[in-house]
């Protein structure tokens, strides 16, 4: 089963990387992206199981590691084909 969770900050967090990415992006003349925000995608391949149940493995492992729960927020994706 193939999965995907996508990580980001949460809105009003600050994101220093994402600023210097706007920034080198306006200096290299795409004046027309307005805000960056960085975050992560991570593609994750579990065993065949019942999809309820790979759903609350993944929910728990990104509370508990994938995601900083203070200022980051998960969607889990899946499964895909």
């Amino acid at each position: 089963m193939k999965w995907q969770i996508k990580v980001k900050l949460k809105p009003g967090i600050l994101d220093p990387q994402g600023k210097t990415v706007n920034h080198a992006l306006h200096h290299l003349g795409f004046h027309q992206i307005k805000e960056v925000r960085i975050g992560k995608l991570m593609d994750i391949e579990m065993e065949d199981m019942p999809e309820a149940e790979a759903r609350k493995i993944l929910e728990e492992a990104s509370r508990k590691l994938l995601a900083n729960p203070v200022v980051e927020e998960f969607e889990i994706e899946g499964p895909l084909p």
